[in-house]
């Protein structure tokens, strides 16, 4: 059911940014609320959105749903994990499948500061709407880490960079990862990119178990 207290103002439009979501919701990226978030749509839109401005070495780009869940599994790898914080570790780039846009860095300066703060209140509606506490200093710094190791790894293994240009050129200075931790969880082929519905479901089980666990 779409949520009531939205209505489109031709008058007003400039004020809007409406997105039609595939359950039939909508949303006001401008203005977003927890009436607007379904799993299903969250989960399918991270699965649509490409990471490294959909350019692989492979037959498909990654998705933003596969790097959230390398992201949460290079945590796992560092120290325990309660149910909260893997949370906020799956859903640290969540606001991207609303979007439907993951701007490659150094296109996000450019973008503005408005861009940037419409990004996190929807960030930030995202984590209360799964009651997740926000990022504390200490938590943010860790959790930037593994997502600087991602981006390196997932640089010279999916986008196809060598490891001189990592550095040289994107600036990572990281050691990226040879093994995939992925495929330890679900088989495969190290590196590869999933399918759009091997991502979507994924990350909705993934999603849905971590929800679970807090019960």
């Amino acid at each position: 059911m779409l949520p009531m207290n939205k209505s489109v103002h031709t008058g007003g439009s400039a004020q809007r940014a409406w997105v039609r979501l595939p359950s039939g919701r909508r949303i006001d990226l401008r203005d977003p609320t927890f009436a607007d978030v379904d799993d299903t749509d969250l989960s399918l839109g991270l699965a649509r959105t490409f990471r490294w401005g959909g350019h692989s070495v492979w037959p498909l780009p990654m998705s933003v749903a596969q790097h959230s869940l390398l992201v949460l599994h290079i945590r796992r790898t560092q120290c325990h994990l309660d149910p909260d914080a893997e949370l906020r570790e799956l859903l640290h780039d969540a606001e991207e499948g609303l979007l439907g846009f993951d701007p490659i860095s150094p296109l996000k300066p450019i973008l503005g500061s408005g861009f940037l703060a419409m990004m996190e209140q929807m960030q930030r509606v995202l984590f209360a709407r799964y009651g997740v506490s926000w990022w504390t200093k200490e938590e943010k710094a860790k959790h930037k880490k593994a997502d600087v190791l991602a981006a390196a790894s997932e640089a010279i293994h999916v986008a196809g960079w060598s490891r001189e240009e990592v550095r040289a050129v994107l600036n990572i200075q990281v050691t990226p990862l040879m093994d995939d931790p992925l495929v330890c969880v679900y088989g495969g082929v190290p590196w590869e990119p999933w399918s759009t519905d091997v991502a979507n479901t994924r990350f909705l089980k993934e999603l849905h178990r971590i929800l679970m666990s807090r019960h």
